[in-house]
């Protein structure tokens, strides 16, 4: 019988947490892992609000370990076909308007993706964060029966960034509760927190996340799941520069 990859880091983890505190590195890693599966295919509505309009983009995202990601437009029909690639530490972004391929350079990962609140990075779930950050178990809370983990996490010094910190409130399910970027004069710049979520093929997912910054209260942009699966064959040429042109 095979057991479904989400259980088995579920179970092995929980078994090591049981007699040590876990430390914030785990914790961060397995969030992610939890976050994107071993793959991942699903759909999403992103509604972008502002004072005077709002707007709503569907969108078909799919994931592939953690260097691997594909987002395409498919709805409203002005802005259907744009789409980007995240293929290990280089990503891409292609508009149907200009039949262009543009590759975004690292300096450009925390700029605006489609006019959202949401960075280049945010939305292709990167995680980088793993690595190039150093994370400190700042401490715990219980909620619910849960123990909330909340942990600081600092750049390296040569990591491409703009953020002086990020802090993040972890379930000990994983599930990622929150997400704060703080910026080189210790100011709170901006936030993700997860609103909603449901138990999706086992594991904890946010289906409605909102992301607001903190200067601009009545502008937000809100993620909602539609539809996802976990763990299933994605092809390889699907994370290409060329499938970007040719995505329908």
């Amino acid at each position: 019988m095979r057991i479904a990859p989400v259980l088995l880091l579920l179970t092995l983890a929980s078994q090591s947490f049981a007699g040590d505190s876990p430390s914030a590195t785990d914790i961060i890693k397995s969030a992610m892992d939890v976050w994107r599966g071993e793959s991942s295919d699903g759909e999403m509505t992103m509604t972008i609000h502002r004072p005077d309009w709002e707007r709503s983009m569907t969108i078909h995202s799919r994931t592939k370990g953690l260097d691997k990601s594909f987002l395409i437009v498919k709805a409203p029909k002005k802005d259907a076909g744009n789409a980007t690639l995240l293929l290990d530490d280089d990503m891409w972004s292609y508009s149907p308007r200009i039949k262009r391929v543009i590759k975004i350079p690292s300096s450009m990962m925390a700029q605006s993706w489609m006019g959202s609140d949401l960075s280049n990075r945010d939305i292709t779930k990167d995680t980088d964060v793993i690595d190039e950050y150093d994370h400190t178990l700042m401490g715990t809370r219980e909620e619910n029966g849960h123990t909330i983990y909340q942990i600081r996490s600092i750049p390296h010094e040569d990591a491409p960034v703009v953020w002086g910190q990020e802090i993040y409130r972890i379930r000990d399910d994983f599930l990622m509760l929150e997400q704060e970027f703080w910026d080189q004069d210790n100011q709170l710049v901006k936030t993700i927190r997860t609103l909603e979520h449901q138990i999706i093929n086992g594991r904890p997912v946010g289906t409605r996340m909102r992301v607001q910054d903190q200067n601009k209260p009545n502008e937000w942009t809100e993620l909602t799941i539609n539809s996802i699966e976990f763990d299933v064959e994605i092809d390889d040429n699907i994370f290409t520069v060329g499938q970007l042109r040719s995505a329908r």
